[in-house]
């Protein structure tokens, strides 16, 4: 055990970009500035989307749609228009925030006890029984008949080129192209469509989709109705009934997306926004409220104390993320209380700043793989936008016709009776995607976002203590080495054994590492798995924007 963790910091030592004549060499590249606009996304023709539309008088949620349909094109393994999307807009007319849940619900005709007829003691994690109405295409109608500005037909001009035409596969999604589809059987209709010849896109390869293409039509000229009420609700009820599948056209038509009010916290000035549940956002919440009585900034970025607190302070917040965050529809999820700092104060108390804790106890209260994206425009509105399918290709469930995957976000429920997260027909599911804004005395400061399932939240702290107590710049605290605590109790039902592991880049210090192996930590070098960042900064005081895309992915920030 001694000779692996040496192995490890030794490896760990030699991660580091190259040196740079200005700045801190932790970064991968200078920050993107521009005035007019800016479009941050996971993948590089996403973002020219987003910038055409800009550039033609769209609105910065018009762009985001564009950028967000072509990501469903070019990136199929991690979003598309079988998945759900959650969105906080920042509108500049009204100076106000906005929150759209666009997730979808589980089948109405699919019971708990069907499924443990079937064998079952959960939802699996792939195949029909784990499809949920997809939320995507409502949230991007949703988003347009509200801030929208160019006609919504516009909007995917490129996306259907893209599957029409071809695309060539980028180096990240070429990787996890291949190393999802080869968990997935062979000639299935996911291999149709997807594999070719046997084989996935490598990296230049030019990838088409004919069958997405004719989807995307529909919709850029039905709008939503084309999804929900057309020939694609009728398709996808005709293929899950030939499949084993319970998703019903009757489940589509009846699906809508709600608007709701993003919740905060405020931490040294700044005020975090999240959606409230069924997401995780309060997650990131909760954990800033337990550590911001702490003096993190004389501990210093990467220091032993401060991850320990970091990473006592996650185990708390998700042992509650485990027990009470489900959909409000059919629970009274205590959030108020969640996220005040009184409750976090109880919550302080139990961390013991020099020994890990095995376990937590959830609060006794006294209340009962994804895209992000972030665009601004040149009138001040901004949106922060996340899209996923659960895990790479969703379900698998595929059909044919369609060219897209359905997502697999029921497998999130649980069995357990009496839980806030059990299976129900026509539930929403516990969900890990989480958009993020930062607004600063009542204005906007900062839209961001960390993909990778329960990363996020523990990404989006990392990221505001990076920027606030360690003076980092938008890039920079992307771009810095992160960890990534895994093994807490969940909303499926397991439970957090022996304090869980706690992952890490190369780039740590030895020290940093020994100490928290002395603090009884379990450590793990991780390849992958530290999610993907793209952030828009506003300078209010020069009227610039500040954009990022960190290295871990095959993103672009850019404007003009």
């Amino acid at each position: 055990m001694k000779k692996l963790f040496l192995l490890l910091v030794f490896l760990g030592s030699f991660a580091r970009p190259q040196d740079r004549i200005s700045g801190s060499n932790s970064v991968s590249r200078s920050v993107v500035l521009a005035q007019n606009g800016m479009a941050c996304t996971s993948q590089p023709l996403a973002t020219q989307a987003a910038l055409d539309i800009l550039k033609q008088g769209g609105s910065a949620i018009d762009a985001a749609i564009a950028a967000n349909a072509v990501n469903s094109v070019v990136e199929p393994a991690n979003c598309g228009i079988g998945g759900d999307l959650f969105a906080i807009v920042w509108d500049a007319k009204t100076k106000k925030l906005y929150g759209l849940n666009a997730s979808g619900k589980s089948p109405k005709s699919l019971t708990l006890e069907a499924m443990k007829k079937m064998g079952h003691t959960k939802v699996p994690f792939f195949g029909p029984l784990a499809v949920s109405v997809p939320g995507c295409v409502d949230g991007w109608a949703e988003l347009h008949g509200k801030f929208g500005k160019l006609p919504f037909e516009k909007l995917f001009d490129l996306a259907i080129g893209y599957a029409e035409n071809g695309f060539p596969v980028t180096e990240i999604i070429a990787h996890e192209w291949k190393a999802n589809a080869d968990y997935f059987p062979e000639n299935s209709d996911f291999e149709r469509v997807f594999v070719k010849d046997g084989k996935t896109p490598a990296q230049g390869e030019v990838f088409k989709n004919q069958a997405l293409a004719n989807s995307m039509k529909q919709i850029a000229k039905g709008g939503r109705d084309a999804f929900y009420n057309g020939k694609i609700a009728k398709e996808i009820e005709v293929y899950m009934a030939n499949n084993g599948g319970y998703l019903k056209a009757s489940d589509l038509k009846e699906h809508r997306s709600e608007w709701v009010e993003p919740v905060s916290t405020n931490y040294r000035g700044y005020d975090l926004w999240e959606l409230p549940p069924n997401g995780q956002g309060i997650a990131a919440l909760q954990m800033l409220n337990i550590l911001e009585e702490y003096d993190i900034k004389s501990m210093g970025y990467g220091s032993p104390e401060y991850l320990h607190l970091l990473i006592e302070a996650k185990k708390m917040a998700f042992e509650d993320r485990a027990k009470y965050y489900a959909d409000p529809n059919f629970n009274k999820i205590p959030v108020e209380e969640l996220i005040s700092k009184e409750y976090a104060a109880k919550r302080r108390k139990l961390i013991n700043p020099n020994k890990a804790a095995e376990e937590y106890a959830p609060g006794v209260l006294e209340s009962g793989e994804t895209i992000y994206l972030t665009v601004a425009d040149k009138e001040g509105n901004m949106i922060s936008l996340i899209q996923s399918l659960f895990n790479g290709f969703g379900s698998t469930v595929t059909p044919p016709k369609l060219g897209f995957p359905l997502q697999n976000r029921g497998e999130l429920f649980t069995f357990e009776e009496g839980h806030f997260n059990k299976y129900e027909p026509g539930k929403r599911p516990f969900h890990t995607i989480i958009p993020a804004f930062v607004t600063k005395d009542g204005e906007p400061f900062m839209s961001y976002g960390v993909m990778g399932g329960a990363m996020q939240p523990q990404g989006h702290v990392q990221i505001l203590i990076n920027m606030v107590d360690f003076g980092m710049n938008i890039q920079e605290a992307g771009d810095v080495p992160r960890i990534r605590h895994s093994g807490s109790s969940q909303p499926t039902g397991s439970r957090m054994e022996s304090g869980g592991i706690v992952n890490f880049e190369h780039g740590f210090e030895q020290e940093t590492l020994r100490g928290l192996v002395q603090k009884g930590h379990f450590m793990k070098f991780s390849v992958g798995g530290f999610g993907g960042y793209q952030a828009i900064m506003y300078d209010s005081k020069n009227k610039v924007y500040h954009g990022a895309s960190e290295s871990r992915l095959d993103g672009q920030a850019s404007g003009y």
